[in-house]
This record gives C-alpha cells, structure tokens and sequence, in this order.
C-alpha cells in the first residue's frame, strides 16, 4: 500500500512525533473533503470513497472496501470528516514509516477501529484483515498474539493492544538510534577520508614546489 506520487496527499506533512497534520494542512484537506463530498452531506459514500484511494493510492478494490467498512463504524453507508482524518494520518504514517509510532500515539482510535464487532476485544482475525495499514507481517502478527495475549482468549483487549504498542515504539525508537549512530560513523568516516585526500594533495603539492625550487637553483 503506497501513496502514488504527484496525489494531494504526497504533499502533506506529518509530524513524526505525534503523527498529527499542522494546523495549516488540517485545513488543506478539509477543503479536499469538500471537493470530494459531492453530494454535499459532509460525508463520503462508498463509491466516491472508492475512487478517491483508487486515485492516491495503490490499494485494490478489496482493501479499500474493507478499509471503507472499518470507517463506517455506525453501519450507515457513509463516514465523516473525523474517520477521513484519522485514516489520512494512517496512510501518511504508513508512507512515512511511522507505523509504530502512531500506534503508539493513537493506541486508543485505532483500538476501536479494528474492534469491529463493538467487545472490547481485537480478535486475531481482524488484525489479520488489516494489519496490511500498519505493515505488520504475518509473523509478526503471531508473535504479537503470542507475547501479549495475557488472558489467553486469542483477542487483545486495551490494555494488552497499549503494551503492545509500547513494545514497539520502543524498538522503533532503537532502530532510529542505530539508523542515527551509523549515520553518524559514515559521516565521520567520509570527513576522515576528504581530509586525508587533501592532506595527500597537499603534500604532493609541496614535493612538486620543492622539487622545481631544487631544479631551478
């Protein structure tokens, strides 16, 4: 699942800290739900929902029908600029690699996204239909229902989804730390050589001087 490049979307930005839009972007896409609500409810229906992800991103027609009921929590045909938002921070997380940490950050909205049938619970197979949005793997998936499935009933509650979540940000925030720290070693690696390279040529210059000095007396 990607965004595909030259779409609105492509242009907005999502703080990495808190995976929200600015305030200026907030109210960039709600003029775009405007345009796209063209029956002028203040909502879109599943067509116009269809062909707005089948335009932006690289979704299939099942995802984006799955993704459609996800939305419509209250069963009405129809979702709101509020559940708009929250998946537009979803597929920007995901385009950005922030997965874990908008989990993190929003454990509790996504939480009741993916209880879809209203327990309190997440079952396995419901992560499973979406685990696509926030790139977990199959693996993945089973470690995560293996490690914190405390109660052992094959479904996650909140509190078992929000340690989870924890977990994960935190290796999110590792792997940053090593992605930094590499960096870093590279760089300096690179400055080492540049300034080596023009020591050598430096020196060379100097034994041309001194050798043309030497030939001239």
């Amino acid at each position: 699942m990607k965004l595909k490049p030259g779409s609105f979307l492509w242009f907005l930005y999502l703080d990495q800290i808190y995976c929200l839009l600015s305030v200026r972007n907030l109210k960039a896409l709600v003029e775009y739900f405007h345009i796209l609500d063209a029956h002028r409810r203040n909502s879109l229906n599943d067509v116009l929902f269809f062909h707005f992800l089948e335009h932006v991103t690289t979704m299939n027609r099942i995802q984006i029908k799955m993704v459609f009921d996800m939305l419509d929590w209250s069963a009405v045909g129809e979702i709101g600029f509020d559940q708009f938002y929250v998946f537009i921070c979803i597929l920007l997380s995901h385009q950005n690699h922030l997965e874990e940490q908008f989990l993190y950050r929003h454990s509790r909205p996504v939480f009741d996204l993916l209880d879809l049938d209203g327990e309190l619970r997440i079952s396995r197979s419901n992560f499973q239909m979406y685990r696509f949005l926030f790139n977990i793997k199959k693996q993945e998936l089973h470690k995560l229902f293996r490690d914190f499935d405390i109660t052992g009933d094959c479904r996650l509650n909140y509190k078992e989804f929000k340690l989870y979540t924890i977990f994960s940000t935190d290796k999110f925030q590792k792997r940053k730390k090593a992605e930094r720290e590499k960096s870093e070693k590279e760089r300096e690696k690179k400055d080492k050589f540049l300034m080596l390279k023009r020591l050598s040529h430096q020196v060379y210059d100097m034994s041309l001087k001194r050798l043309w000095r030497e030939k001239e007396a």
